[in-house]
């Protein structure tokens, strides 16, 4: 054993011991206990799971390939062709309204994971839009869609592996019109636009606790995800959770405030915000990251990515030359053409890079809207 490391997250406390590429964690996982012991637990124990990945470098895109063999109800779960090969419960305890659960994790980050091996492709994020404004009205939480925009802005940024908030934008999503949602893509350097509603806020009082006038509420949304290349729609989904409703129902509620946020309310919204990102980790994670030429002067070319997005100098790209066309029923069909050109990095900056053209008797031929995909090192 190489390494034992105690390191304690806000509420987590991970345990670590590193062997060759594979560690094992003792981590605690906290839910608040809402319907039932067994589904507080499930929560703590994806909870556990979820910070052990995120911690280790491992891929988070394969947690949602775990979750569901986390709900049945044992000691201990194995798995294979995944970072997570090994999960023991260690102690479970209710305290304060939560649920804690404590496991030991065993886990093997791959070197060959998608996020590695390819650049951050760049969101376009938008706004999330109230269905019913009517269902805000119990806590005046009308402003409930930025807030939740903003909070899944930082949860991209913060947590994903695979993808950077390039913008987010109040122009009006609407996938029945490709052409324009490739051009807003376009404006803001975003390889998929991002966005979804608010459905359901509405509110019921749980019979089980009629004394103390209990208030549980609903949060559901939906997401969608759009190619900015093509405008087609490639993922779309629907979450629902629902939570105690802490606060009087005469009171205006601040979604801003850290009050509501670390309320048992907000912290069910902030899991669903999770799993949004997650299910993006797990769709779009390997497709291939497309950096697009924006300028070309003699042998130098400019990209439309940079530090944020993971480019390293020295790098090394291969060229795709755009050879889109319109067909006979006047349908835009995008077309690439790999070429034998490469190019190498040779100054970043935060959201775009310099490369040289490795054949330089070939750059004449390169055009801003070329595409470029990163060579990877076999």
């Amino acid at each position: 054993m190489k390494k034992n490391t105690i390191k304690c997250l806000s509420s987590l406390c991970l345990l670590m011991a590193f062997q060759a590429n594979a560690a094992w964690l003792e981590v605690t996982g906290k839910a608040p206990i809402l319907e039932s012991d067994s589904t507080a637990r499930i929560n703590a124990l994806e909870d556990a799971t979820y910070q052990a990945m995120l911690y280790s470098g491992a891929d988070i895109a394969s947690f949602n390939h775990i979750r569901p063999y986390l709900a049945t109800e044992k000691e201990e779960y194995q798995f294979s062709g995944n970072s997570i090969r090994h999960v023991m419960v260690l102690k479970q305890q209710k305290k304060s309204g939560n649920m804690y659960v404590t496991a030991r994790i065993d886990v093997y980050p791959s070197a060959n994971s998608c996020h590695k091996n390819q650049y951050k492709k760049g969101i376009l994020l938008g706004e999330f839009d109230l269905i019913s404004p009517q269902h805000a009205s119990m806590g005046s939480i009308y402003q409930i869609g930025d807030d939740f925009t903003s909070l899944l802005q930082r949860q991209i940024q913060r947590k994903s592996q695979s993808f950077v908030v390039s913008g987010v934008t109040q122009v009006p999503i609407r996938p029945g019109q490709p052409t324009v949602m490739t051009m807003l893509a376009e404006d803001n350097d975003a390889q998929y636009i991002v966005n979804g509603q608010i459905t359901d806020l509405t509110s019921t009082l749980d019979q089980k606790f009629i004394r103390d006038d209990q208030v549980n509420r609903q949060f559901a949304a939906t997401l969608q995800v759009i190619d900015g290349k093509t405008g087609d729609i490639l993922f779309q989904n629907n979450y629902r959770e629902i939570a105690e409703w802490p606060f009087a129902k005469t009171s205006q509620v601040d979604t801003k405030s850290a009050r509501f946020w670390q309320s048992t309310y907000g912290q069910a919204v902030q899991r669903i915000s999770r799993n949004m990102m997650l299910d993006l980790e797990t769709a779009l994670s390997c497709r291939t990251s497309l950096p697009e030429v924006v300028n070309v002067h003699n042998n130098t070319v400019q990209i439309n990515a940079g530090r944020i997005h993971g480019v390293n100098r020295g790098d090394q790209l291969q060229l795709w030359h755009s050879a889109g066309f319109i067909d006979p029923m006047g349908i835009a069909r995008n077309r690439m053409v790999q070429t034998d050109i490469t190019l190498t990095v040779e100054r970043i900056y935060e959201k775009s890079t310099e490369l040289s053209v490795d054949q330089a008797n070939l750059a004449n031929s390169i055009q801003p809207g070329d595409l470029l995909t990163k060579q990877i090192d076999r």
